[in-house]
């Protein structure tokens, strides 16, 4: 298609040159936010992370990483590989689309892509920490997504745990990682440069929010 080449090309703006974006599309409940899949190249074989449509112009992977449930649901673009996500998603994932594999607790694949359950927008929910030479990028999905350059949660009445979510994010803020790379963004930017002394205050107003009763 005509179209594909520009995608192919898609790389972040920043000195990260095996990281391919898909083409934005507005999330159909939230038009003002946009979601991509990324593709990670890698020696141990190319991996995409996320689901988005058209993601077929990124090329071929050796498996699709969901973040959570709700990226088949509503990313809804299936990679010719492969389709792994948390097995407490399992079930929700599969009234979309077909899950191949699962796991169920922090795992490191292949020396560089680490695992990492962060239960509470979901069940589910799993951030991917990925050591790509001297960068470490964080995939956090929807549990810490992008509005107007700010880090905010998804706290969802009914179906989110608040007391898991914030959990899960005072384990994010010992992680060590230089991009924030999450599912969903609004606003000019769908990344985020950061460094341990930033994420950690970011994370902490995240996590006073929530404290508060908010729901970002």
């Amino acid at each position: 298609m005509s179209t594909a080449a520009p995608s192919v090309k898609r790389m972040l703006d920043t000195p990260l040159p095996h990281l391919h974006a898909s083409e934005p599309e507005p999330l159909p409940f939230a038009p003002s936010t946009q979601i991509r899949a990324f593709k990670l190249e890698r020696d141990a074989g190319d991996l995409l992370v996320y689901a988005a449509p058209e993601i077929e112009a990124l090329g071929s992977v050796t498996h699709q990483y969901l973040n959570h449930w709700h990226e088949a649901a509503f990313g809804k673009g299936r990679a010719n590989a492969p389709l792994v996500v948390n097995e407490a998603d399992r079930a929700a994932a599969e009234k979309s689309s077909p899950v191949d594999e699962t796991f169920a607790g922090r795992a490191l694949i292949d020396g560089d892509f680490e695992l990492i359950p962060i239960p509470g927008h979901t069940p589910g929910a799993t951030a991917f920490l990925w050591h790509s030479g001297e960068q470490r990028l964080l995939f956090t999905g929807d549990s810490i997504y992008l509005r107007d350059g700010e880090w905010v949660a998804a706290m969802l009445e009914g179906s989110s745990d608040r007391d898991a979510y914030i959990e899960s994010l005072e384990l994010v803020r010992g992680l060590e990682f230089d991009v924030l790379v999450p599912w969903a963004a609004g606003g000019e930017s769908y990344y985020a440069l950061t460094g341990p002394a930033d994420a950690q205050r970011r994370i902490d107003a995240i996590i006073g929010r929530l404290r508060r009763g908010d729901d970002h």
